[in-house]
């Protein structure tokens, strides 16, 4: 059985490389992201933002985002994983949490999460799932407010948004950024001074990003040869992958997977 929710660390998260955070990446869990200390940056929803301590994060299953926290940053996530029978709000979204009772509320239900989380005792699917319930609900009550409804956003976020919604969609396809362009009815010029303001990245460079998480990803947590991942990823060769993952990491694809299995061999 699929648990409907499951309580980790931002540490547990990454797993303890940052790639796993900073690159542009969509997931098939929904999260619910609770910072607690520290500051960053967020990519989500086709837009670069601050974040801070108390700031809630949401992100939809299959949403492309990226988050760079320094190292003193903590905080908590709530997963959904694909099959859960819960739901949060499907907005992407960032709430800055002011009121020190909100905080405090959310801190409780997570924590309460993650105690039933870890005495495992009977029923503890059941529980997980009343709590999950209402940790949705303190995020619809938070959506609600005044406060956190989201301005409008401009056109060159707008413009962005699609092309981030396509890269999750299409990133091991053969297509370039100019592909993307025209099924956006933009010139690759257009997208890229749009991405460029939104994000700080260009068009090209979310692509590339994409590419190379998803390459990492399966590097590290599968046994598919390299050769395999390359035609997966849309690559003409497995020597053309190998020189995109030097250039980007400076290890090759088989030293990123030594790397990778390194602490489970030496345990």
């Amino acid at each position: 059985m699929i648990a409907d929710l499951r309580i980790q660390t931002l540490a547990q998260l990454s797993a303890g490389q940052d790639w796993r955070l900073s690159l542009p990446h969509d997931r098939p869990e929904q999260l619910l992201i609770w910072v607690t200390r520290g500051q960053g940056r967020l990519l989500l929803d086709g837009q670069r933002r601050g974040v801070g301590a108390h700031n809630a994060i949401l992100v939809p299953a299959r949403h492309l985002f990226a988050l760079d926290l320094g190292r003193q940053a903590m905080g908590q996530v709530v997963v959904l994983p694909e099959g859960s029978t819960l739901d949060f709000p499907q907005t992407p979204s960032q709430l800055r949490i002011r009121d020190a009772s909100a905080m405090g509320e959310l801190t409780g239900l997570i924590e309460a999460a993650a105690r039933e989380q870890q005495t495992a005792r009977p029923l503890m699917e059941a529980a997980l799932s009343a709590h999950g319930g209402l940790i949705s609900i303190w995020l619809q009550r938070q959506l609600a407010l005044e406060e956190h409804i989201a301005a409008r956003p401009n056109a060159a976020a707008r413009l962005t948004s699609a092309y981030a919604a396509r890269i999750s969609k299409h990133f091991h396809q053969p297509m370039t950024m100019a592909d993307h362009a025209e099924a956006l009815q933009v010139t690759p010029t257009h997208l890229t001074r749009a991405c460029k303001a939104a994000t700080g990245r260009t068009a090209a460079d979310l692509l590339t990003d994409r590419i190379l998480y998803e390459a990492r990803q399966l590097l590290t947590n599968t046994t598919v040869p390299a050769q395999d991942i390359a035609r997966f990823l849309g690559f003409g060769s497995a020597a053309y992958f190998t020189r995109f993952m030097v250039h980007h990491t400076r290890s090759t694809p088989s030293a990123l997977r030594r790397a990778a299995t390194k602490p489970q061999n030496a345990a």
